[in-house]
């Protein structure tokens, strides 16, 4: 029985597997999948999270729940960018010999057996819906903030999630069997414009990606350059006012504006040369954004003291305080702008591990189907935009970003242990690209994503076990009765026999 839920599939039936049924149309190059790797990671990440991560987490009552890294948030970004450099090189080796759609979940597929496959895709699916549905609620908060800055309101009950409305906006909502209707119609909107964007052709939305990247890294350059100018060596002190602790504390938090580069790896099917640019994607793009958030953090906490940083627009916040109003309202439009890339290449991402999954039967086969014209997923695509465009109009749930983190970091882990377990069981296999230092590397990776998992609330892991017992039952009622892996085994048991 557990030999059968860890049977693995070979290298040569993955390739093979997507080679028969390739549909997806070759298009990226590495400077389309570096910049969306930096599409993915440059987001509420470091334009919303950063400010909480410094000054700490609040209740409704001003208790702090959650001690902040003060201006030794620099310090978390490099500790965050280290366990993720460490995963990256893990990502590249792996992602260079299984050039597949999918991911984590295909590479613990051949390396660690089905059910882990299976459980690390279910993972997956929730954490780049979870994730997408806070960036999409975020995204209309700012977007809101950028009308109102030249004189259009949307109505309170069509901008908001009903969790979060005021009695304003109850009073003054539509009603329907008695109830009134509120909703954030922005954060449904701008998932539906993706998504149709996505069903046409991931070149069109590699090159609105391209566009957007560069948008948004010269913004971040002009905040560099023109803060460094109103800079105030005294906010530094306390440099790190909790410690250790709030550093890890920090990282464990900023981590969130880290997760994207193996996003990268979803599209390897739609790569030109996977073997040579994926790995070059991820690591370009990781140290790029590294560079990107040392000299903002550095900034952002030299302009204004770490305990006034706890809003949802800091950079915007940093230069009010600079009195550089006019910079500060670009900025909430570079917010939106960055808002949007990560937004579009998630929504990338999740359709292809759904689609892969259905692919090798643990899904319903409809979800494997791709366009005649387009030659996208545009099933899983879809899905996917209904689901999460659905739940950002009504719900609320920026306080998961811990779930979306906390998945990422358990996909990084087994990411790094199947890098070993291949190295050990088939280690003539070519490589194009070989993690440097192994087995140090990958244990390295193991080590700090399990660091960083440890600080997260209890109640994060709780959704997350419980996440995973809903996937269990999943498995078990149609995944494993279904598996291509599986019918090929019985079938060759049986004509063996």
């Amino acid at each position: 029985m557990l030999a059968q839920l860890l049977r693995r599939k070979s290298v040569d039936t993955a390739v093979g597997d997507g080679d028969a049924s390739q549909a997806l149309k070759r298009t990226l190059g590495v400077v389309e999948l570096t910049a969306l790797g930096i599409g993915a990671i440059v987001g509420a990440g470091i334009f919303s999270s950063t400010g909480t991560a410094a000054a700490g987490k609040f209740d409704a009552l001003g208790h702090l729940v959650r001690p902040g890294a003060g201006a030794a948030l620099v310090l978390s970004y490099l500790v965050t960018a280290i366990a993720c450099g460490f995963a990256a090189l893990c990502y590249a080796e792996l992602a260079a010999m299984i050039p597949i759609a999918g991911s984590a979940y295909t590479y613990a597929y051949v390396t660690l057996g089905e059910l882990v496959a299976w459980i690390i895709g279910w993972d997956l699916i929730l954490e780049y819906a979870v994730g997408n549905i806070a960036v999409a609620v975020s995204w209309s908060g700012y977007f809101q903030d950028l009308l109102a800055g030249v004189g259009v309101h949307l109505p309170a009950w069509a901008g908001t999630n009903y969790n979060q409305a005021t009695a304003q906006a109850l009073a003054g909502a539509p009603h329907l069997f008695g109830l009134p209707i509120v909703l954030n119609l922005p954060a449904c909107a701008i998932v539906a414009l993706l998504t149709v964007l996505l069903v046409i052709g991931v070149k069109e939305s590699a090159r609105l990606n391209n566009w957007m990247v560069a948008l948004k890294v010269l913004l971040l350059i002009g905040f560099v350059a023109a803060g460094a100018f109103y800079v105030t060596p005294a906010n530094w002190h306390p440099f790190a006012p909790n410690g250790f602790s709030g550093v890890m504390t920090g990282a464990s938090l900023v981590f969130f504006a880290y997760i994207g580069f193996d996003a990268i790896s979803t599209t390897a099917e739609e790569a030109r040369d996977p073997q040579r640019d994926l790995p070059r994607g991820m690591v370009l793009s990781l140290a790029i954004c590294t560079v990107l958030y040392v000299a903002v953090t550095i900034v952002l906490t030299g302009i204004a003291h770490w305990s006034k940083l706890g809003v949802a627009d800091p950079l915007a916040a940093a230069l009010q305080v600079a009195h550089l109003e006019k910079l500060s309202g670009v900025m909430s439009f570079g917010a939106v702008i960055a808002m949007t890339a990560v937004l579009l290449v998630f929504q990338l991402g999740q359709p292809r591990i759904f689609f892969s999954m259905a692919r090798d039967g643990l899904l319903p086969p409809f979800a494997a189907r791709v366009h005649p014209r387009f030659r996208t997923p545009h099933v899983t695509t879809i899905i996917t935009g209904v689901a999460v465009g659905g739940v950002a109009m009504f719900v609320d749930i920026n306080d998961a970003v811990e779930f979306t983190n906390i998945g990422t970091l358990f996909a990084f882990v087994l990411v790094s242990a199947g890098v070993l377990v291949l190295r050990k069981i088939d280690p003539d296999r070519p490589r194009p690209f070989r993690c440097p230092g192994a087995p140090w590397v990958p244990l390295a990776s193991i080590v700090c994503c399990i660091g960083l998992m440890v600080p997260l609330p209890r109640i994060t892991w709780l959704r997350f076990v419980g996440w995973l017992l809903v996937g269990f039952v999943v498995y078990f009622g149609y995944g494993r009765k279904h598996s291509k892996l599986h019918a090929r085994a019985v079938g060759g048991a049986a004509v063996g026999g």
